[in-house]
């Protein structure tokens, strides 16, 4: 699959460090790496809400002290916000009911601590980028942008708590290897998003290579396609926008590493047939 049009589609002012998304009903729900906010993008109105997690809830904090929200999730109507879980402060889930707008928050750090042991993971390197539930499973997608270079998918049975974990290599640019920045499911298909960037850190930005977005299946966990869609662009956040019997949209964010409060939302059109 190499047909693919990329274009910016909107500018949002008022939220930085873009790291996921959500589209449902005409609105966008964003979460940003170094805030403590959930934003609500009303898409016919351009108006964005800050909906505060916690009380005192912040932006651009100080990198050591960010709570590092890499990864959102739609289910049964409510959002699930995770951290990365690279240091001690990364490791809370907070879930947002869209209907009745009730916020839990959970410490994962028991759970990200059995993640890190089953895959012999050192605390600074576990990195999850992108979440997935389904009825029966928690899917989490481990950057593997640390010095060991352990990128791959965790499963976590909700009812047996039994874990999985299956390394994926990734495309290499210049000898960096592309790892996961994002993932949802669509259908059958696990349609993900990559990230090249010069750094064997999970804690320190490095030079962007370039982006990737691929597929596979779950059943087998094969890659189907990868394709590079940007030289110069960190996408961290992929929903689905659009799906006919040719082609298939998305939205995705960037996370530009600024403290800059503006973010630029793209359209990326992928054809099914190529």
């Amino acid at each position: 699959m190499d047909k693919f049009q990329l274009s910016l589609l909107y500018t949002i002012n008022g939220i930085g460090a873009t790291s996921g998304l959500i589209f449902k009903d005409n609105y966008l729900y964003m979460i940003s790496d170094n805030s403590s906010f959930l934003y609500e993008y009303q898409i016919a109105e351009k108006q964005l809400n800050k909906i505060e997690l916690f009380e005192n809830s912040q932006e651009n904090i100080a990198k050591k002290d960010k709570l590092d929200f890499e990864s959102i999730t739609l289910f049964n109507n409510k959002l699930y916000l995770f951290g990365s879980g690279s240091t001690k402060k990364r490791d809370h889930r907070f879930i947002y009911n869209l209907e009745s707008k009730e916020i839990k928050e959970k410490d994962l750090s028991k759970l990200y601590k059995k993640l890190k042991d089953f895959a012999s993971i050192s605390d600074d390197e576990l990195n999850i980028e992108g979440a997935i539930i389904d009825n029966e499973n928690y899917y989490f997608f481990q950057r593997g942008n640390g010095e060991n270079s352990k990128n791959g998918l965790f499963i976590y049975n909700k009812a047996t708590k039994r874990i999985q974990f299956t390394l994926m290599k990734l495309q290499k640019i210049n000898d960096i290897e592309a790892t996961f920045t994002d993932a949802i499911l669509v259908e059958n298909t696990v349609y993900f998003l990559a990230a090249a960037e010069n750094t064997t850190s999970t804690y320190n930005d490095g030079e962007v290579l370039g982006s990737f977005i691929g597929s596979f299946n779950l059943k087998d966990l094969e890659i189907h396609f990868i394709q590079k869609i940007s030289g110069t662009n960190k996408f961290e956040g992929l929903t689905l926008y659009n799906k006919s019997e040719t082609e298939i949209e998305f939205l995705v964010c960037e996370d530009n590493d600024t403290e800059e409060l503006v973010s630029g939302i793209y359209k990326l059109t992928l054809n099914m047939g190529s």
